[in-house]
Order: C-alpha cells, then sequence, then structure tokens
C-alpha cells in the first residue's frame, strides 16, 4: 500500500437525475476525511478539484446520454490526474460526485497498469448495476451507465476515453449489494461476464463469504483492486443522503466489514466514494460515513 494517499474531487451532477452530488467532496472533506487519514500514518496530499461544468451552462445533448460530452471532458482530465498520481507511487482517493466519474477513475488506474503491461480489477459496491447503455436506460442519466461503459459497451466518447476498449475486463469485475436493476438491463449485466453478488447473496451466505470471493476473482490475474463505493450501497436507514436510495441494503457492520476485508487483502490499488448528496442528507451522516468506510479499508483497527 502507498504510504502517500492523493486526494481528488470530482464534483459531477451532470449524469444524476437529482441535483447536489456536486457537493459531495466538499461534505467528505467537512467531515475530516484528510486529518483521519493522517492519523493512520498516511501523507496525504489534497489535489483540489477537476474543472466540472454546470448544468445551467451546458448543453444536455442527446436524451439517452444527458450532458454526454461535458462528462466526458470532466472524466478525461479526472483520468489524466489519477493516472499521474498513480504513476508517482501515490493512492488515489477520489470523492464524488455522481457514479460517471467512475469511467475516469478506472481508466486512469487502468492506463498507468497497461504501461507496464498489468490490468486492474474492479469490486463496484452499488445497489445498482450501473449498466444500462443509452438504447437502454428509462432515464437517460449517465450515473446509470458507467460500469458498462467500462467493459466496452456504450458511447464512444466514454467506451475509449483512453483509448483502449474495454477499459477493463469484465472477468474482473465484480459487484456486491445489487438489489434494484432496471428491467432492459438485467439481459446486459447476464450476458456481460460480471460476477455479482446481490443482497439475497450476502443475507444467505454472509459478507465475510461474499467478500473473499468478490477479492478472489477481481484480483484473478490482476496487480491490484479498485473500489468503486456508492453511497447507495449501504442502507438508507445509516445512509441517507443519496439521491436513488433503495431500503434493505448492507448495513453498517457488513459495510466495515467488507472495507477490513479489502483491506487486509493488500490488494487495494485506489478507491472513490460516490453519490453523497448533502440536500438530501441529515446532519452530514452520509459524508460522516463514506469517511468511516474510507479509514477501515485503509488500516483502521478496533485493536
Amino acid at each position: 500500500m502507498p504510504k502517500t494517499i492523493a486526494i481528488l474531487g470530482a464534483p459531477l451532477d451532470l449524469g444524476a437525475g437529482r441535483r447536489g452530488v456536486d457537493m459531495g467532496p466538499s461534505a467528505l472533506r467537512v467531515a475530516n476525511l484528510n486529518a483521519r487519514l493522517q492519523s493512520l500514518g498516511y501523507s496525504v496530499e489534497d489535489l483540489g478539484n477537476v474543472a466540472v461544468e454546470q448544468p445551467e451552462s451546458a448543453k444536455a445533448g442527446p436524451a439517452n446520454a444527458r450532458f454526454l460530452k461535458p462528462i466526458a471532458a470532466t472524466c478525461q482530465a479526472l483520468a489524466q490526474r489519477v493516472q499521474k498520481a498513480a504513476s508517482q507511487g501515490k493512492f488515489p482517493l477520489v470523492l464524488g460526485g455522481d457514479h460517471s466519474i467512475a469511467v475516469g477513475t478506472v481508466n486512469g488506474m487502468a492506463a498507468h497498469l497497461r504501461r507496464r503491461r498489468l490490468s486492474l480489477g474492479v469490486i463496484w459496491m452499488d445497489a445498482h448495476t450501473d449498466m444500462n447503455t443509452p438504447d437502454s436506460s428509462p432515464s437517460g442519466n449517465v450515473h446509470g451507465m458507467p460500469l458498462s461503459c467500462l467493459i466496452g459497451h456504450g458511447p464512444k466518447e466514454l467506451t475509449r476515453l483512453c483509448g483502449v476498449s474495454p477499459a477493463i475486463p469484465a472477468s474482473n469485475v465484480v459487484l456486491v449489494g445489487i438489489r434494484d436493476v432496471d428491467a432492459a438491463e438485467r439481459a446486459i449485466v447476464r450476458n456481460s461476464g460480471v460476477t455479482v453478488f446481490t443482497m439475497r447473496d450476502i443475507d444467505e451466505r454472509g459478507m465475510r463469504a461474499v467478500m473473499r470471493d468478490a477479492v478472489s476473482i477481481a484480483s484473478r490475474g490482476a496487480a491490484g483492486i479498485h473500489l468503486s463505493l456508492d453511497m447507495d450501497g449501504i442502507d438508507p436507514g445509516e445512509a441517507p443522503g443519496v439521491g436513488t436510495p433503495v431500503r434493505g441494503g448492507v448495513s453498517y457492520r457488513e459495510a466495515h466489514l467488507a472495507m477490513e476485508i479489502l483491506c487486509d487483502s493488500r490488494l487495494l490499488r485506489s478507491m472513490e466514494v460516490v453519490e453523497v448528496n448533502p440536500v438530501l442528507d441529515t446532519a452530514n451522516r452520509t459524508a460522516l460515513l463514506g469517511v468511516e468506510l474510507v479509514m477501515s479499508a485503509m488500516g483502521k483497527r478496533i485493536l
């Protein structure tokens, strides 16, 4: 694990249907993220935020992939900064923003490893699979499409962000905590080659068994794992400040256990926390929980 954490904010809300996630990076920083990471012995470099167009000044573009061009521009800038941080031996920690920013984060890490002829695995913790395409999406919101883009399906502006498609192999992608999939999206997921652990899997097998399998599958033949943590993967009773809450999610302790198992694997190479929406939150609870989960992923222990 690198000793320096590079924090990057991506205050993007162009991909979501509800406004407010652009304030997510600020909410996570206000929750004392930087100082708490330093308390674990890390050197922390906060690199600020990538530039993002505002919806009021951006063109919405096609109805089935709204704000596609400005989202792609932000993801391109984010990918470059993530790649640079990783190439300097730092651990990229990206603060969202809606989940469409994952196209930038993952492409940046994948490009960094590709230069060394290595590949990246991804664990995607979320209530949703985020595997729609413009043809299947019922809303046209791009935050429902990033994982599909990363494995090579979707608009070329996102599928070929760094010139290589797919950015990551579907066989090294594992989704955890899924409980809400659009009707037309189900066939895409089934035929994609990714591994999905739904909430039923967690209920029946327990988070320990699910995460051990997730780590094994994501890391098979890969140099490390990127964690994409959507806060709506956590039950809304614990994380109310998200735009698309779904009841019956991962519990407080299950979420911490997942982070601790990932840390124990020593395979975590980068991470992002997305979909924190302070407008919909209570006393910054969701950002505070997000910081706690980052701490567990980065090595905080009870004893």
